[in-house]
C-alpha cells in the first residue's frame, strides 16, 4: 500500500473513532495484565463476564496470591484453558511481588518474564496501561494487515514490524485499537463487510464482498 493511501487509511479510521478503547474490563495496570493473559483464545466478552466479579474483590498481586489458585479457578472456569491460566495468573502475581515490588513493569522485556505473558500481551499492556505506541498483533491485526496490504507478513512479528514501519507516527498510539476493532466488526474473518467499510477503496483484498 502506498504511503499516501496508508495516511488516508488511518485518517478515515480516526475520523470514525477518534478515541478508540480496548474492550477488556480492568481497573488498574495489574488487572489489565490479568485480563489480557486470560483473553488468549477467548473472547473479550467472555473474559469480562468472569473478571467483573473477580476484580471487585481482587485488584493487586498480593490479593490474588491470597485468593489462591483453587478459588481463582472458580471465578474463571467459564474461560477456555482456565486451569493453566489460573496457574499462570498466580505465578505472575507472585513474581510481581518478589521481583517488581508488586508493580507492573513498564517495559516489554520484564513483562515477558511473567508466566503467561508473551509479546502480544506485553504490547497490549504497554499501550493501554502506559500509553506507549506499541502494536499487538492478534488474529484480527494479522488478518487486516495481510488482507488490506497495509502490512503483509507471514508471521505476527513480521506484521508487527511492518506496521511499526508503515504507520505514520501520529497514528501509532491508537493504531492497535483501530485495527483490532476494524478486524473484529468490519473486516471479519469469514465474510468481511466490505460494503460498510470506510477504507474499502484503499484495500488490496481481491475477494471483496458486495451487498
Amino acid at each position: 500500500m502506498k504511503k499516501a493511501d496508508i495516511e488516508e487509511f488511518y485518517t478515515r479510521l480516526e475520523r470514525e473513532n477518534p478515541e478508540p478503547r480496548g474492550e477488556l474490563h480492568y481497573v488498574n495496570p495489574y488487572t489489565l495484565v490479568v485480563a489480557v493473559a486470560l483473553s488468549a483464545q477467548a473472547t473479550d466478552v467472555g473474559v469480562n463476564k468472569a473478571t467483573k466479579p473477580l476484580f471487585e474483590k481482587v485488584r493487586t498481586p498480593e490479593a490474588m496470591v491470597k485468593l489462591g489458585e483453587a478459588r481463582l479457578k472458580d471465578y474463571i472456569k467459564t474461560i477456555g484453558l482456565y486451569n493453566s491460566k489460573a496457574k499462570n495468573v498466580i505465578g505472575l502475581s507472585q513474581m510481581l511481588i518478589d521481583d517488581f515490588g508488586g508493580k507492573v513493569p513498564e517495559n516489554r522485556e520484564d513483562l515477558e518474564k511473567l508466566p503467561g505473558v508473551g509479546r502480544k500481551t506485553a504490547n497490549v499492556v504497554l499501550n493501554i496501561a502506559f500509553g506507549q505506541p506499541t502494536i499487538a498483533v492478534d488474529t484480527h491485526l494479522f488478518r487486516v494487515g495481510n488482507r488490506t496490504g497495509l502490512a503483509p507478513g507471514k508471521t505476527p512479528l513480521e506484521v508487527e514490524k511492518k506496521l511499526e514501519k508503515n504507520t505514520p507516527p501520529r497514528f501509532m498510539l491508537h493504531a492497535h485499537h483501530w485495527l483490532i476493532l476494524h478486524g473484529r466488526y468490519v473486516c471479519k474473518a469469514r465474510k468481511p463487510d466490505c460494503p460498510a467499510c470506510s477504507v474499502a477503496d484503499l484495500c488490496r483484498f481481491k475477494g471483496k464482498t458486495t451487498v
